[in-house]
């Protein structure tokens, strides 16, 4: 069961990662922007009233539709989607249902996704796992 707290360590200890201020959310500087790769999933609680963040759920980018179809059909119980989504290559997780060693792989692997090549490429010459 991975928390809040092993997202922000995991994410925070990847290179030029930052959280944002006032709300749970991850990015990396990519040139001059920076790039979301985590967020706390906006649920839609009441039909048109502003979403509300929920804690145990994060939206996690992924590298396209296929990638985050194929999470889904992997364990719906742990990875979910919703219209909002539709189109988006991000997947929702569901915190309580994903041990932090795969929650670890999956930061890693979003982070990949909106960071330089350059600093992925340092990333892979210095980290012994990968």
């Amino acid at each position: 069961m991975a928390t809040q707290s092993d997202v922000r360590r995991i994410a925070s200890a990847l290179p030029d990662t930052s959280e944002g201020s006032g709300q749970f959310a991850f990015s990396v500087r990519n040139g001059k922007k920076d790039k979301g790769f985590a967020w706390e999933w906006k649920e839609r609680v009441e039909p048109k009233q502003p979403r509300v963040a929920n804690p145990k759920v994060l939206a996690v980018r992924v590298a396209n539709e296929g990638e985050k179809q194929a999470l889904i059909a992997s364990d719906p119980e742990k990875f979910f989607t919703e219209p909002h989504y539709n189109g988006f290559p991000a997947v929702l997780v569901r915190l309580p249902k994903i041990r932090t060693v795969e929650l670890r792989e999956l930061l890693i692997d979003a982070w990949r996704c909106q960071a330089p090549r350059k600093l992925v490429a340092e990333y892979d010459a210095g980290s012994p796992e990968r």
